[in-house]
């Protein structure tokens, strides 16, 4: 029986409507609020100390940017919650996921932020942060091209496509794995036991999102010469609380859909060209 078979076999009949959907749905948008506030004030802290303050403009098209990636790269985080969904049923289990898995996204992209505004002010370490990056994004379009084998056809040419161009990356992102390892935290994918109590079903959630948070915002250093932090946060939040609402809703039709091998496939080439885009950036940063 898969997570969302099992899904639905667990799910608690005797929970009213209001309990079920109503109260989460409205929680994970309160949520979502609070936690743009906090994000709104870790910018005003941190221009504080920097000598080049970080616009507070909004623009569309930065929420837009944010949100559309953030979707992109929420594959394995969509399935890890269906786990969780699975294996943790009921009104005060979503309450926990819910919360902690915006918080553990939210505070790993606040930590992520905080590098990058201190270490913009030193071109070296700027340069630095901005190479790891790159090979962070090459990482990101290797499990991209992974999922795109895994869910074409057999003997289509797009998944004959992606794994000629997956061995290709695998290659590289070996001779790369000793860097990252080092540098990028990994957390597992595997959900925790079933019917846990609150809190330790609260860390669980919460563990694996920080670690997403820390990983897929460090990834996207090379944009932020190019989009608005402030908007592109905002973007984050939305799409995690998206993502989460849907989750809850049909939570078989919103991973078919972060599933799809053309999403996928297309997502990877724009994780290779950001990620070649930041390698440019670092030879320019260190002078060549």
């Amino acid at each position: 029986m898969d997570f969302l078979t099992g899904l639905r076999h667990h799910a608690p009949m005797n929970e009213t409507f209001l309990k079920r959907q109503v109260i989460p749905l409205v929680l994970t948008v309160v949520t979502c609020v609070a936690l743009i506030a906090a994000y709104f004030g870790q910018i005003h802290l941190l221009n504080v100390f920097t000598a080049n303050d970080i616009s507070l403009q909004i623009r569309w098209y930065d929420v837009l940017i944010g949100m559309t990636i953030y979707l992109k790269t929420s594959i394995d985080f969509a399935i890890f919650i269906g786990h969780l969904m699975s294996r943790n049923p009921g009104y005060k289990s979503r309450v926990s996921i819910e919360i902690a898995t915006a918080l553990g996204n939210a505070l790993g992209t606040m930590v992520v932020l905080t590098l990058w505004t201190f270490f913009k002010e030193i071109r070296w370490l700027l340069a630095l942060m901005v190479f790891v990056a790159s090979l962070v994004l090459i990482k990101m379009a290797e499990d991209s091209l992974e999922h795109a084998v895994e869910g074409a056809a057999d003997k289509s040419i797009l998944k004959r496509v992606a794994q000629f161009f997956e061995k290709g990356l695998s290659f590289v992102n070996k001779a790369i794995a000793p860097i990252l390892s080092k540098i990028i935290p990994h957390a597992s994918m595997k959900a925790g036991g079933e019917n846990m109590r609150f809190w330790p079903l609260f860390g669980v959630a919460f563990s694996v999102p920080f670690i997403l948070g820390l990983d897929d915002f460090a990834g996207y250093i090379p944009l932020f010469n190019v989009v608005n932090v402030w908007g592109f946060g905002i973007g984050v939040f939305l799409g995690h609380m998206i993502l989460n609402i849907l989750l809850y809703v049909s939570p078989s039709r919103t991973i078919k859909i972060v599933k799809n091998p053309w999403i996928a496939f297309l997502g990877a080439f724009a994780f290779i060209a950001l990620g070649v885009w930041g390698l440019y950036e670092v030879i320019h940063l260190i002078g060549f």
